[in-house]
């Protein structure tokens, strides 16, 4: 157990006020009607923040905010429970669209984010410094605004692992694969984000096995690979030796899968931080990434929703000793 709080600290890099537009039906060249359209706030890490703490760890959500969105967006996050830091910058944070069907058909049309200039950027690292004394993990998630360089995760993973800080990232392109490289503990890509990483397309369970093992290969202590409604593969050094989990989801009616990816990494953090072992915690993160997936709009699966599938989730070890 730990002695000092066992806090973990997300960071957001680029959030924003996230638009859900509910539609009567999205097709192509021709008009949808809009039936509801609700704001709330965004950003990976925020997701995952907001997770761990209704699952009853400790959290501190990071991020830069400006402008007028920025604003709007500490108003919003004013009433989420848990501690936060921001940081001010000049300028304003980004909007997000994600437009939704009755059919479950969805469009996500997302802003790059507001240029961060270099003092920006040194004080977002100075309140990351700050905040890693009394941290036990740090999470890097999303992606990465204009201005700031590829290598920002690689050098935050670096600090982190000096302060003996574990390091989940989550993130995507070239700040994906410097990150990687850094050594994160654990790194969570979906199917998408590892094709992209490995320059590569999967398309058979052994072409997943083989990119989870790659992916180990170029520096990450673990990774899990997320496969949305089929699971998800670890690839780990467990017990000394190298090996590789699956976790397998029952058939879920998948309702609303965008976010499913921020509870996996939330719920995944969350067990490892409460002393479970690996293949424990990849199926916590499978059965509150799928249990998210059930849920409309971005509502996050709760503690009790997540045992639920839990308890039905197929765990096994594919390869190793």
């Amino acid at each position: 157990m730990c002695h000092h709080i066992c806090l973990i600290v997300t960071l957001t890099m680029n959030p924003a006020i996230d638009r859900m537009i509910a539609v009567d039906r999205l097709a192509f060249d021709d008009r949808a009607y809009i039936l509801s359209s609700k704001d709330s706030p965004g950003g990976r890490g925020i997701n995952a923040a907001s997770v761990i703490h209704s699952f009853g760890g400790k959290t501190l959500a990071i991020f830069p905010a400006g402008g007028e969105r920025g604003t709007r967006f500490e108003n919003f996050m004013r009433d989420c429970g848990f501690p936060v830091a921001t940081v001010p910058i000049r300028n304003d944070i980004r909007l997000n669209f994600t437009i939704v069907d009755r059919q479950g058909l969805t469009v996500k049309l997302n802003e790059l984010g507001p240029r961060l200039d270099k003092a920006e950027l040194a004080n977002i690292e100075g309140t990351v410094e700050a905040q890693l004394v009394n941290a036990k993990w740090l999470m890097l998630c999303g992606s990465l605004p204009p201005g700031v360089p590829s290598d920002f995760y690689a050098q935050l993973i670096g600090r982190a692992k000096k302060r003996g800080v574990k390091t989940l990232l989550d993130t995507d392109g070239e700040p994906l694969s410097r990150g990687v490289e850094a050594g994160p503990t654990v790194v969570t890509p979906n199917q998408q984000e590892a094709e992209r990483l490995l320059n590569t397309v999967l398309l058979t369970r052994s072409h997943s096995l083989a990119a989870a093992r790659r992916i180990r290969a170029m520096g990450a202590e673990s990774v899990v690979l997320s496969l949305g409604g089929r699971g998800a593969i670890g690839a780990v050094s467990w017990q000394g030796a190298d090996q590789i989990w699956e976790a397998t989801p029952p058939r879920i009616e998948a309702i609303s899968p965008i976010g499913a990816g921020d509870a996996l990494a939330a719920a995944l953090t969350w067990s490892l931080n409460n002393g479970d072992d690996f293949p424990e915690a990849l199926g916590w993160g499978v059965a509150a990434g799928s249990a998210s997936a059930q849920l409309p709009g971005t509502r996050f699966a709760t503690l009790d929703e997540s045992g639920v599938v839990h308890a039905d989730i197929d765990l096994r070890r594919v390869e190793g000793p």
